[in-house]
């Protein structure tokens, strides 16, 4: 029986991970599997794991008032330190891009175990966008034994850095496991969150969803992305835009000052995992920076106008799912009047194939690691 370890910290990871903590729990005839959390994020990283009936067996709980890079990296390294020594791993796990896989794929290189790193092979090639989590999963893919790729391209990516392609699979991405999960949970269920937003808006009225947090963002871009809103809101009043605000002051102060004023523009505080799904579901059309949108909404077919310079999930921008405006305010309203107004485009992009997976990335990937056994 093979030891297995999921790291994870944010409460991204912790839906993409969510899954495949229980596709290995519904095989403790071959794997003995423990869950560390290092809550990087707390009190979103806990919604996640409530909803999903996860019970870590290690909380580092390392969030603390004003924390950096520096702390944070060396304050995970040094708190894994005793885990892994205790537990002694077979196979550590690893999701995505966050300072946590960076600093757990290090630790656990030190204690010997063979690295599995999950949504692998993402790649922009700018390492200061996104900062600081280009340059994390880079580190992470030269520590890793096993990569577990959402698509070829990342495949690709991963076989230029001489990779070999034996410890390449390419799964579809674990967060399209999640959704569908989540969708079916979330329609049977009533929170405040989502009686809040029913009370905000009517039966019948289009919802524009906003999310914003990246910090390539922060500063002007911000200012133009709140511009963008100003405008889309003005020329279409009977749209309502929801918008939950991020808590970092560099996201609050912009929004607040530029659309607090604004009757169908709604500030929410950031929701609790089940309420955003059921948010994304009756969407119209999303707005966002963030790279996990970009995959889940696709399968809800919902279309999505990317709010960054760059994307390092390239393959939802040449499908059509996803158009990449960055923060230029005038692509923006443009991009997102013609979803609005011109039905026959709207529905073609909302129709086209998600190229992040059918759902059973976590059971691939369960399966490869029998293999290894």
């Amino acid at each position: 029986m093979k030891k297995i370890l999921l790291i994870f910290g944010t409460r991204p990871e912790a839906i993409k991970m969510a899954p495949l903590v229980k596709e290995f729990q519904n095989h403790p005839q071959h794997f003995h599997t423990r869950v560390c959390v290092t809550a990087q994020h707390r009190e979103m990283l806990d919604q996640v794991l409530n909803f999903f009936e996860i019970q870590p067996n290690y909380d580092l709980n390392i969030m603390k008032p004003g924390q950096n890079l520096y702390s944070l990296t060396a304050s995970i390294i040094e708190s894994l330190k005793d885990i892994l020594e205790d537990f002694k791993p077979d196979y550590v796990f690893v999701h995505g891009d966050t300072t946590t896989t960076m600093a757990a794929s290090i630790a656990s290189f030190y204690s010997g175990a063979k690295i599995c790193h999950v949504e692998a092979g993402l790649r922009t090639f700018d390492k200061y966008s996104p900062f600081p989590e280009e340059i994390n999963r880079q580190i992470t893919s030269r520590i890793c034994d096993i990569h577990f790729a959402p698509t070829e391209k990342a495949k690709e990516n991963l076989e230029k850095e001489n990779i070999s392609a034996k410890n390449i699979l390419v799964t579809g991405n674990t967060v399209i496991d999640a959704l569908f999960e989540s969708v079916s949970k979330v329609e049977n269920i009533s929170s405040p969150g989502i009686n809040h937003i029913k009370e905000l808006i009517q039966p019948n009225q289009e919802i524009i969803l906003v999310t914003g947090h990246r910090r390539e963002n922060h500063g002007d871009g911000f200012e133009r992305i709140c511009k963008a809103l100003k405008d889309i809101a003005n020329n279409k009043p009977e749209v309502q835009i929801i918008f939950p605000v991020h808590l970092n002051p560099k996201v609050q102060e912009p929004v607040q000052r530029l659309l607090s004023h604004l009757s169908n523009v709604h500030l929410l505080e950031p929701l609790a995992y089940p309420d955003f799904i059921w948010l994304m579901n009756r969407s119209k059309v999303i707005l966002t920076d963030s790279g996990g949108i970009q995959e889940e909404a696709p399968s809800l077919g919902k279309p999505v106008l990317v709010m960054r310079d760059t994307t390092e999930r390239p393959e939802a921008v040449e499908a059509g799912t996803v158009i990449l405006t960055g923060t230029d305010d005038a692509i923006i309203v443009k991009e997102t009047l013609k979803l609005l107004n011109d039905k026959n485009y709207y529905n073609t992009m909302s129709a086209l194939h998600n190229p992040y997976g059918d759902g059973t990335a976590c059971r691939k990937i369960v399966d490869f690691i029998k293999s290894k056994t």
